[in-house]
């Protein structure tokens, strides 16, 4: 089917070179993988496929948990149990471990949950890419547009070619201009023709990244001179910032003895409060440090009685072993006696006989 498909592209090729050279093949291609890796919508909606992925395996990984438990006990209590329980326990663990492998298979498997929510997923985001190529080839007069991810193989393609960009800025405008005042949407739509010019025609791609880079430059310049001047505006306020305390200072050193006097009374006021506040800053360390002792305290206190509780259940464990492994013993001895009264039985019935002859 590829080779029919590519003997079916060349001679429609041959037949447009052949009919004449009035308009040349326009050719261009995508590629659905980066598209599909770049839309917001469709990387999130992913990542919350593999979150549930992710529980669907803790979930398998618990019920294998639970079934090497119940083996585990089986291997630990066969010799105390009889032949009817052994089989009603291996019974039960081949039922657990069959749903556990119908249970990967539903989530996992090649028709399984996993691999339906892809591609639902999928769908709707390769239908837009559909129909944004299709807008695109009319806009541009395209002639073919190829998938460079699909199976057709592609042993070279130009990047100048590729036009995925230009289809993820379609499907992700739309989000955009719901966001966007009228006069932001015509800005973006001029800026995405501007782009899309530039794209079709690498040599102005060139010019355009040479007039960005000048214009970088330029900006750059501007930036440095606005900021040589902030440092002298800087420096020349600092000057009159000096000279206005020094002028302050030598009022102040006019002031009367009362003043000091003053002066010296908010020194006393500020050193008493001073030692207040270490006060009561010792006086909060004192506190933490009783609430950490008494926490520890509290942390000891249940630890032993989780250490209690763990002890209690293990003797109660015990004593459920002691009790089913006692059990089945009188069970044992019970079938051991009737088995003795029924052999018994039997002789005494075959005795009348042998009296007899």
């Amino acid at each position: 089917m590829r080779k029919q498909f590519l003997f079916l592209f060349l001679a429609i090729i041959i037949t447009n070179v052949i009919q004449g050279q009035v308009k040349s093949t326009k050719i261009g291609y995508i590629d659905m993988e980066y598209i599909l890796q770049n839309v917001t919508n469709y990387t999130e909606a992913q990542n919350l496929l593999e979150q549930k992925a992710q529980k669907w395996k803790q979930e398998i990984e618990v019920k294998k948990i639970e079934i090497n438990k119940i083996s585990e006990a089986l291997k630990i209590e066969k010799p105390l149990l009889t032949k009817e329980l052994i089989e009603e326990r291996a019974t039960e663990i081949k039922f657990l471990e069959k749903e556990l492998v119908e249970y990967q298979q539903r989530r996992f498997g090649a028709n399984g949950d996993l691999i339906q929510q892809k591609l639902v997923l999928a769908k709707p985001i390769q239908d837009q890419v559909f129909a944004t190529v299709q807008d695109i080839a009319e806009a541009k007069q395209y002639d073919f547009i190829f998938d460079k991810s699909s199976d057709l193989t592609m042993l070279f393609a130009a990047k100048r070619f590729d036009i995925s960009d230009q289809v993820l800025r379609v499907i992700n405008r739309s989000e955009k201009r719901e966001q966007l005042t009228k006069k932001q949407q015509k800005e973006l739509e001029e800026k995405e023709r501007k782009e899309d010019n530039l794209t079709e025609n690498p040599g102005q791609l060139d010019k355009q990244k040479a007039l960005d880079a000048k214009k970088e430059e330029r900006e750059k310049i501007i930036a440095e001179r606005k900021q040589l001047q902030e440092a002298k505006k800087k420096e020349i306020e600092d000057k009159r910032k000096k000279l206005a305390e020094e002028k302050q200072l030598k009022k102040n050193s006019t002031t009367s003895v009362n003043t000091v006097t003053e002066k010296v009374t908010a020194d006393n006021s500020s050193k008493e409060k001073l030692l207040a506040a270490e006060t009561a800053r010792k006086k909060q360390v004192e506190e933490k440090q009783l609430l950490l002792e008494e926490r520890k305290r509290n942390i000891e206190d249940n630890k032993k009685i989780e250490e209690e509780k763990r002890n209690k259940a293990i003797e109660e464990r015990k004593k459920i072993i002691e009790n089913n492994k006692k059990a089945a013993e009188e069970k044992r001895n019970k079938i051991i006696e009737e088995k003795a009264a029924a052999k018994k039985a039997a002789e005494e019935k075959l005795k009348p006989n042998t009296n007899k002859n």
